[in-house]
């Protein structure tokens, strides 16, 4: 593997309250997911990052998750299958329309936070999210957490799919993300991601806090746009893998 792709979850401000610098972001990624108005966001914020992501030849995805902006969508709201289908239908159609203002197109979906957990590991819950994108556009892909329901989910529906890693998170050894509330889920020192992210690119294998290293499949690397630290990593990795001969591209042409 020596072409990945760069994705960061950006527009996660709504208002006058801003999350991360989008901007430096945007120079920086191949891919982004921008936040469509559930966990975070406005029509004001998406648009400008969208334009944003245009200016600088970025691929644009929508990021939708749980209407919890007080939990910032890492909270399970109780919801049944349909009704994850018509929130995150109704979410990527937000984003889509001020796309066409923007000047630029929502190329796939990438699902936040709780939502994305919740259907990492279960079935009904991704099989939502993708009914969704196939009653949409055939055409739109979903970018999902690898060795997950979520790729199970969107190959049984012929859906595109893509997947990713974490350059920022810590990994267990079922494969799932460590939880935000042990101190070992975040990986912030940048040299440290990097170096795990290199080893992972010539070997497949990641590795986890509670065993042995475990195989996944990856066509892009994620950076959390909302952590302090996110432009100084997203810059040493950048700077490293392209010293190391790997190309930083988008997973999807459009």
């Amino acid at each position: 593997m020596r072409s990945i792709d760069l994705n960061s979850d950006l527009g996660e401000g709504f208002g006058p309250w801003s999350m991360g610098d989008d901007a430096a972001m945007l120079g920086l990624v191949s891919s982004a997911n921008i936040a469509c108005g559930g966990h975070a966001s406005d029509p004001e914020t998406m648009f400008a990052t969208l334009r944003l992501a245009a200016q600088n030849g970025v691929i644009v995805g929508a990021h939708p998750g749980y209407a919890d902006r007080e939990g910032f969508g890492r909270r399970i709201i109780p919801m049944t299958p349909a009704e994850i289908t018509r929130m995150v239908a109704a979410q990527i159609g937000t984003l889509m329309g001020l796309a066409a203002l923007a000047g630029t197109k929502v190329a796939y979906v990438k699902a936040h936070g709780a939502l994305a957990n919740h259907a990492a590991e279960t079935p009904a819950v991704a099989q939502a999210i993708v009914a969704a994108l196939r009653a949409i556009s055939p055409d739109l892909a979903l970018l999902a957490i690898s060795g997950t329901c979520q790729e199970q989910a969107a190959r049984a529906a012929y859906c595109p799919v893509f997947s990713e890693i974490f350059a920022d998170r810590g990994y267990l050894s079922t494969g799932r993300l460590v939880p935000r509330s042990r101190p070992d889920a975040m990986i912030l020192d940048a040299k440290v991601a990097t170096a795990r992210l290199l080893a992972f690119i010539e070997t497949g294998l990641m590795p986890a806090v509670d065993g042995d290293p475990i195989p996944l499949d990856a066509q892009s690397i994620c950076i959390h746009g909302d952590s302090p630290h996110a432009v100084a990593m997203a810059q040493e990795i950048r700077a490293r893998l392209t010293a190391e001969g790997v190309t930083l591209a988008p997973f999807l042409r459009v």
